[in-house]
């Protein structure tokens, strides 16, 4: 067996490793320079040139000589330009305007796509997109630019524009002097290259053919072409993550290499030459560059693979560690700031580990009598993530351990989907039913894609907290190197073997085979779906519930239900029709059989009553109006409508104009359910005044359990609390939320004697039973009435 290993050892060619050195040089006084001190970079650069001469000075084999001067002449780029261009960010008069927050007008030239941020909704402001980051150049000033997505999402690479905002001071670690918030539309904007014009053109065709597809998969398809995640679901976005997919929605080499075979192949079947094929594929890659957009993985791809074909072109295939190192060493001269962008360093790790790696891993494999076909099957995505795992740890604080499986199962189809995807977005400007039909052919590939995410991101355990930032991903790559190393140490090995076969018998038992949650015979669980309410009621039917309110997003109260097994929902009560009660309806729609939706005599605000309208009927489910006096029954709850009152509903007209919150708030349903752990207040966001109502009227608001109103808020009356004489309080609240909840005089109010249970805190808080007396338990932490 190890003479097969050597075989395919010495069959293999021998890569080139002598700009290595010098690419990991330019990196690495890049990155020091922006994280530390542009000092940091000029050192690096001259211990490099002092290493490089000594190198080349010793003379004992050629190889040594051409060795060192990489060195000598990457030392020298890390001085300058690349120290140079880092000192004049540092001093840039534009940061001191920025220091003291001045008003400015600036003449910009776009560098990039503009990239869309999602905000949770929260009150009468819905969720969605209403902000776009750009990056821009003002002279030789980096700018960022936070705008209104109106007529500033539609800005190309290349344009000039005039915008007046604010400067205020940008992160550190990066060549961005200044981020300018701008509160309008650009005060002029130049026409666009005519090469972005045609891109966006081809772009948007292949939005709108997607179209054909489910949300799901009509998202997915433009973000596996050309990343495009401007349709992406949430949820699929959240299941990718979880699965460690993340990478196929962005543009990488995977695509250029994809796109480049395919050029190269048809080519060869019209018998073109080598050189003349090689020619053929650099324009095919220039062009899907241009179509996707100068981003800092696409870029370190296009000139990686420009420099692949000219070395095939002249006949030197063996070429991939130098075209890496060329691809570095060129972009981060270019812009040092592609050595502290993750997408460029995922994209540089996972490379050179398919180029490194993954060989001698299919040849170790092979050599052990695994098929060639599967032994690449498996090394490849192994390769892959053991390189990006440090990376993706400390940004996202998790390890997925499905990734490689996941991505094993999803990888035949992404070739496939990418060049249909592809071939629909160029002829979509000119014959937009032929690009549908190639749309629907990729269709059952993108849908499995979206299945496989699903599935992996399901799986129990399926993703492993981990410390972030920097520290964290040094600590994970740490561990792995210790790992390998320790793989490699024959007597070491069984060591490790027994401490991996002690993880499955303890932690998957205990994480998978006897999960704790949700508690047994649990009557209410308010979910941690952030700055927003859903609280779950059970019945006596297993798996059956009445849901009050679905949260800001449809992914968080989703993922809630899916821990408390439930599939479904008797009735969706919305409280009122603020953003963080209604948002996620349409995910409980969509996972869920919903026997209807109830919702109180208000309609405001207009746009979110025409939202659930909507969803409702797309949903074939029936629309219910709750007022005070009304009782619903299931077996094991009983719910009674304390308020609000009846009278005549808003109608369009009046849902578009009484836009105040207090008003919109203290039209709440107000619910009193009685369940097998005793009576819950449920409370909506009733303020002052509802309240005052409630207790003016005499009503019964005893209670062992309340649901605070309002998140904690501070409007909130002692004496209500009071009357309701809670030993349980529930306050669903968002972690670090800008609105000051909850209260610490509302907690005060609550009083001593009180078990408060905050989701921010605590995450999923549940109630159950004991003794006839409520139980509070949280995730992994149960937790008794006070005595």
């Amino acid at each position: 067996m190890r003479s097969s290993e050597s075989d395919a050892e010495a069959v293999r060619p021998a890569h080139d490793y002598r700009l290595l050195g010098g690419a990991a040089v330019v990196f690495t006084a890049a990155l020091s320079g922006l994280l530390v001190h542009w000092i940091a970079a000029v050192v690096v650069g001259a211990v490099a040139v002092l290493a490089g001469v000594l190198l080349a000075r010793r003379r004992v084999e050629p190889l040594r000589i051409s060795a060192g001067w990489p060195l000598v002449v990457c030392g020298v780029l890390a001085v300058w330009p690349v120290a140079t261009r880092m000192e004049a960010a540092a001093s840039d008069p534009l940061r001191e305007a920025a220091a003291a927050g001045a008003e400015v007008e600036l003449r910009l030239e776009v560098s990039e796509r503009p990239r869309r941020v999602r905000s949770t909704g929260f009150g009468a402001t819905p969720s969605g997109v209403r902000t776009v980051v750009v990056a821009a150049n003002s002279g030789d000033s980096r700018v960022l630019v936070l705008a209104p997505v109106d007529r500033w999402a539609d800005v190309l690479p290349g344009q000039e524009v005039v915008a007046k905002g604010t400067v205020a001071p940008a992160e550190t670690g990066s060549l961005t002097v200044a981020v300018l918030r701008v509160r309008g539309p650009p005060l002029w904007a130049g026409e666009a290259p005519g090469w972005q014009r045609a891109a966006r053109a081809l772009r948007i065709g292949l939005r709108e053919a997607s179209g054909v597809l489910d949300d799901e998969q009509a998202g997915l398809l433009p973000a596996l072409v050309v990343g495009d995640t401007d349709g992406m679901v949430s949820a699929v976005e959240d299941e990718f993550k979880a699965s460690g997919m993340t990478h196929l929605l962005a543009v990488s080499g995977a695509n250029l290499a994809i796109v480049c075979v395919v050029v190269l192949y048809l080519l060869r079947l019209m018998q073109v030459g080598p050189r003349g094929s090689a020619v053929g594929a650099l324009v095919a890659l220039v062009g899907f560059v241009v179509l996707a957009g100068p981003e800092p993985s696409v870029l370190r791809a296009g000139v990686m693979g420009a420099v692949g074909l000219l070395a095939l072109a002249l006949g030197r295939e063996r070429s991939a560690i130098p075209a890496l190192a060329v691809a570095v060493i060129g972009l981060v001269v270019h812009d040092p700031a592609m050595a502290v962008d993750f997408g460029f360093v995922l994209s540089v790790l996972a490379t050179g580990a398919l180029v490194l790696l993954a060989p001698r891993w299919v040849d170790g494999l092979a050599a052990r009598r695994v098929p060639r076909v599967l032994a690449e099957a498996l090394a490849v995505p192994a390769a892959a993530h053991l390189a990006t795992a440090p990376v993706v740890a400390g940004m996202s604080g998790q390890v997925s351990l499905v990734a490689v499986v996941a991505n094993l199962v999803a990888a035949p189809v992404v070739a496939p989907a990418t060049v249909l995807g592809l071939v629909a977005a160029l002829i979509a400007p000119l014959a937009p039913w032929a690009a549908e039909w190639v749309v629907r052919l990729a269709g059952p590939e993108v849908d499995w894609l979206v299945l496989v995410g699903g599935t992996a991101a399901s799986v129990p355990g399926a993703v492993l907290d981990w410390p972030g930032g920097w520290w964290g991903g040094l600590l994970l790559a740490a561990v792995l190197a210790g790992l390998v190393l320790a793989i490699r140490l024959s007597r070491v090995r069984v060591v490790v073997a027994l401490v991996l076969a002690g993880v499955l018998l303890v932690l998957v038992p205990v994480r998978v085979l006897a999960p704790r949650w949700p508690p047994a015979g649990w009557a209410a669980v308010a979910c941690d779906v952030g700055q927003g309410d859903a609280l779950v009621l059970s019945t006596a039917d297993s798996g059956r519930v009445v849901l009050v309110d679905t949260g800001p997003d449809p992914v968080p109260v989703r993922d809630c239900l899916d821990r408390l097994a439930v599939d479904r929902v008797a009735l969706v009560v919305l409280s009122h029709l603020h953003a963080d009660h209604v948002g996620g309806l349409a995910g409980v729609l969509a996972t869920r059989a919903v026997g209807a939706v109830a919702v109180g005599p208000g309609r405001s605000p207009g746009w979110a009553w025409r939202q659930v309208r909507q969803e409702v009927a797309e949903a074939g489910v029936p629309l219910l109006r709750l007022t005070s006096g009304q009782r619903m029954v299931w077996p094991g709850l009983v719910l009674d409508v304390l308020a609000p009152p009846g009278g005549e509903e808003e109608g369009e007209r009046g849902a578009d104009a009484a836009q105040d919150g207090t008003a919109i708030n203290n039209r709440s349903v107000v619910l009193r359910a009685t369940t097998r752990a005793g009576r819950l207040l449920l409370t909506g966001d009733v303020e002052l005044a509802a309240q005052a109502d409630l207790l003016a009227a005499g009503v019964d608001l005893t209670a062992d359990v309340v649901k605070v109103p309002h998140h904690g808020s501070r409007y909130t009356s002692p004496r209500f609390l009071g009357a309701v004489r809670a030993t349980v309080a529930l306050v669903s609240v968002g972690a670090g939320n800008r609105y000051g909840h909850p209260s610490p005089r509302t907690l005060a109010a609550v009083g001593r004697g009180t078990l408060v249970a905050r989701t921010d805190h605590d995450g999923d808080s549940a109630i159950t039973a004991a003794d006839g007396k409520p139980v509070l338990v949280t995730r992994g932490s149960p937790r008794g009435p006070p005595r």
